[in-house]
């Protein structure tokens, strides 16, 4: 009987827990996003060492662009 006395307490954690899963899962990607952005980078100048400039800028360009999806998460969600 105990437990049934928690219950509306346990119903506004899971409420509060529902309402920002979405923040971390955007936020889950956003590290999978920017991982595979250097990867894929350090394995392109690894290829064609000559073309570090071009390859870091668009790089860096891309993992501000997975980052920007957290942002979009927070400020909209």
């Amino acid at each position: 009987m105990q437990f049934l006395a928690n219950v509306p307490a346990l119903f506004e954690l899971l409420a509060a827990i529902e309402g920002k899963i979405h923040v971390g899962l955007a936020a889950v990607a956003a590290g999978v996003g920017v991982g595979l952005v250097g990867a894929k980078a350090a394995e392109a100048v690894g290829r064609n060492p000559g073309a570090q400039g071009g390859i870091l800028t668009i790089g860096i360009i891309f993992a501000a662009l997975a980052e920007g999806l957290i942002f979009i998460v927070i400020f909209l969600g």
